[in-house]
Formats: C-alpha cells, sequence, structure tokens
C-alpha cells in the first residue's frame, strides 16, 4: 500500500494562504528551499488540486529558464518537471508537465492510488487534502509552520467529523523560526 502525505508551509495561525491566495509569507530561504526540492525528488507520484496546480505549473515550468534564476532554483525546477503528477479538476481540460488530468471522484481515485503498489505520494493544495483528510486517506501531515499570523485564508485542517489520532515522529527547526513537524496517522 503507498503512502500519503499532505505537506504544506502554514502560518502560525493554521493557513496555507492568506486571503486572495498570498504566498508571500511563506518564501523560504536556502535550507527550506532545499529540504522542498529533496521532497519532489523523493515524491513518486503528486496530487494536485486546480489551484495549487495552475500556480505551480504558471511558474515552475519555465522558472529555471528566467533571468537570474539561482542553481537551486533551476534544480527544484527540473525535478518538479519530471516528478509525475495528477490533476484532480472538474473544469480543467488540458495539463501538461509530466501531468495527467482526473476529472472523476477524487476520494475513490485516491482510494484505489493507495492501494497500489509504489512509492510515496504528496498530496497538493488544501482544498484537495481535505477530501482525503475526510475519508481517512492521509497516512502523514508535515506541518512547516512559519512565525507569522495571516488573520484568514485558507486553512490547512478541514472540519472533521471525528478526531483523526496522531504520532510526532519529527520535529526540525529551519532558519527565521519555521518549524517542521511531522505526524503519522495513528491507525
Amino acid at each position: 500500500m503507498r503512502k500519503l502525505t499532505f505537506a504544506m508551509n502554514l502560518s502560525l495561525d493554521g493557513y496555507t494562504a492568506a486571503p486572495g491566495g498570498d504566498l508571500g509569507w511563506s518564501v523560504p530561504d536556502d535550507e527550506l528551499f532545499q529540504w522542498w526540492s529533496d521532497r519532489v525528488e523523493a515524491t513518486e507520484l503528486a496530487l494536485y488540486g486546480r489551484k495549487l496546480w495552475e500556480a505551480m505549473s504558471s511558474h515552475w515550468s519555465t522558472a529555471d529558464q528566467q533571468p537570474g534564476v539561482t542553481p537551486a532554483h533551476i534544480q527544484y525546477a527540473h525535478r518538479w518537471q519530471e516528478m509525475p503528477k495528477l490533476v484532480f479538476s472538474a473544469g480543467t481540460t488540458a495539463v501538461d508537465w509530466n501531468a495527467r488530468l482526473i476529472t472523476g471522484d477524487a476520494v475513490a481515485e485516491i482510494t484505489r492510488l493507495k492501494a497500489d503498489d509504489g512509492g510515496p505520494m504528496d498530496i497538493c493544495g488544501a482544498t484537495l487534502a481535505a477530501s482525503a483528510m475526510r475519508a481517512g486517506l492521509i497516512d502523514e501531515y508535515v506541518l512547516l509552520t512559519h512565525p507569522v499570523l495571516v488573520g484568514g485564508g485558507t486553512p490547512f485542517f478541514t472540519s472533521l467529523d471525528g478526531w483523526v489520532s496522531l504520532d510526532l515522529v519529527e520535529t526540525r527547526a529551519f532558519p527565521h523560526g519555521v518549524l517542521l513537524t511531522r505526524y503519522e496517522t495513528r491507525r
């Protein structure tokens, strides 16, 4: 059975994006950026919701060709472009950059994917993750908490019908006060 992880930057008050989708507060320093790059390389399959897919594909598809780009950004762009991706959207008609479009039931498809043999999967985007969270499909939560309060926006966690018990398996402090906490779902 494949492992499904939900990993995102979030504000101290629990949001993955500030009002209006603003992500300016979550720009990573070099060490955190390298952590994300290594994570992308280790992910066999990324599952994207429409909003995050549009943001990521519009930037990372050409980020390696921009003036003044750093070697780290080139490396991340190449890793992101090569990583297999599924995009879950009923309104999108086409995807590119090593991605396949899924227009059907996200929970049913994620359940099927988890039952397959294969490497780790990341779920990318709070809205898609909320569906998987409510269905009990997420095996691991990785929170990269930034020392900022944004006051609203897109929450990391969704409303649940019941408790989900977790075990803390890792903590790590990054420069500038970012704290990584990693939890596994207790089954």
